[in-house]
């Protein structure tokens, strides 16, 4: 056994207002076995299961002395073993992973075109966030490893992300990580490509060459662990040279499916303060609107802040529509119901939408090559504008999937 220089190791979250989560001190000794010693409130029914687990961890990678705290506030299996493993490679140096089985409800991949109205970041070193981020229905769920993590905490919190993703029931949200900066993003691929992963957000992403650093090394690590399924790429634009280049970053992989971008870190870099009215980024965005249009995917806008204000929020949501996104992100549950809600299409849009369409195979029935909508003529992207609203109508109960014979 290799050991790194240091003989003490602390790994996870204690203090006030911490749950769901333990906060271990691990020393190696060079005798007495292991003392392991379990300091929680709900010991007496846990705590022999708690130190069994430890111990197997421990034996798992062949630690035969060593002194072990485990101050716990509730976590659970997948969470102590993240957590005791960080601080084991901490002190030796192995290859070894200790992996939680993979929850059979996750196992599922997600498809290009999947409605991605909602995304909720949660920070990847707060277990107490993810265990039940899932029944509020985002769309996607994004641990984040990069701004959300502090620094000094980044090693640890790429385990708990991994064993989240084997281990944690999100109710069939799209699994996503956003990982640190390329060319530090790339190590953190090692814990989140083998374990379930559907879709990895690159921030301050500027150049397609990026994109393609990004995928050289996904595909490796694919190869390496025999995954079939997709993984799928959305670029985060957050800077003046990210928006100039826009439209090659979306063309740059056939694994992109939709491109946002981040107006804190973008109006940072133009020296300006985002306001609610948001006139400093309408450049931006309008700009990764188009560029998401010509390279066939979607854009998605950026978080709305202010967790309080659902009426700013939900004027906030029509303007971005209103320039043609596809969706936001969201920083507390709370937001979903209101960006899912005023994303969707609205009562004029679908019944525009089923006219459209009606008109459509009326013309297709009589073999006409173009289509008329009483004094107007539809082409086809409007058409297919027409399909997709009565495509998202249905899917989130608008409107009955035989409309037709409702007429």
């Amino acid at each position: 056994m290799e050991f790194n220089a240091v003989k003490i190791a602390n790994t996870g979250n204690k203090g006030k207002g911490i749950r769901s989560d333990c906060f271990v001190t691990l020393e190696l000794t060079d005798a007495g076995g292991l003392q392991i010693e379990i300091q929680s409130k709900v010991a007496v029914f846990f705590g022999d299961a708690i130190k069994k687990l430890t111990s197997s961890i421990l034996e798992f990678f062949g630690i035969q002395n060593a002194k072990l705290l485990i101050e716990d506030t509730g976590a659970i299996d997948c969470v102590i073993m993240a957590r005791i493993e960080a601080a084991i490679k901490m002190l030796i140096k192995t290859d070894k992973e200790y992996l939680p089985a993979m929850y059979a409800e996750n196992i599922y991949s997600t498809t290009k075109e999947k409605n991605r109205f909602s995304r909720l970041y949660l920070p990847g070193n707060s277990p107490s966030l993810m265990l039940n981020a899932g029944i509020h229905k985002p769309n996607g769920i994004i641990l984040d490893l990069e701004d959300a993590v502090a620094v000094d905490k980044k090693f640890e919190a790429r385990f708990l992300v991994r064993n989240a993703l084997r281990a944690i029931d999100f109710y069939g949200a799209e699994r996503m990580v956003r990982i640190n900066q390329i060319p530090k993003g790339l190590e953190d691929l090692d814990y989140i490509v083998p374990n379930n992963v559907n879709l990895i957000l690159v921030p301050k992403c500027e150049e397609a060459e990026q994109i393609h650093t990004l995928n050289n090394r996904i595909d490796e690590l694919k190869k390496q662990n025999n995954i079939s399924s997709e993984i799928w790429l959305m670029p985060i634009i957050e800077s003046a040279k990210g928006v100039m280049n826009a439209y090659q970053i979306a063309l740059s992989a056939s694994n992109i499916v939709a491109m946002a971008i981040g107006l804190e870190d973008y109006t940072a870099d133009l020296g300006c303060k985002r306001t609610n009215e948001a006139s400093e980024s309408f450049f931006a965005r309008s700009v990764l609107v188009n560029a998401c249009r010509a390279a066939g995917i979607q854009p998605i806008d950026s978080v709305f802040s202010d967790i309080a204000d659902m009426e700013a929020l939900k004027e906030n949501v029509l303007k971005s529509k209103a320039l043609g996104f596809d969706g936001m992100g969201c920083i507390h549950p709370r937001q979903i119901k209101v960006i899912h809600e005023f994303f969707a299409p609205d009562i004029t849009e679908i019944e525009k939408a089923k006219r459209i369409v009606l008109a459509f195979d009326e013309a297709t029935a009589m073999g006409l090559g173009v289509v008329s909508l009483g004094t107007k003529m539809i082409d086809p992207p409007v058409v297919k504008r027409a399909v997709k609203t009565i495509d998202l109508a249905i899917n989130m109960g608008k409107l009955h999937k035989d409309w037709r014979n409702e007429i």
